[in-house]
């Protein structure tokens, strides 16, 4: 999908060198997937203390089932 956006050049150049990506698109598509993922991690985030846990769940002895 094609699509035009105004960018702020000296920011694209910061995203450049610390990408280590080459080109502008590989640059603006990574830093899509790092902020996608970072907010896929604030939600888990977010379920942190409201989730019931059974306190006799042995995950250890899950370990070595097979």
């Amino acid at each position: 999908m094609a699509t035009n956006l105004s960018i702020d050049p000296a920011l694209i150049e910061r995203a450049l060198a610390v990408s280590g990506e080459t080109t502008k698109k590989a640059a603006v598509t990574r830093a899509l997937e790092e902020f996608v993922a970072r907010r896929k991690q604030k939600d888990v985030l977010d379920l942190m203390g409201k989730l019931e846990w059974n306190p006799s769940f042995d995950y250890k002895a899950e370990r070595t089932r097979r």
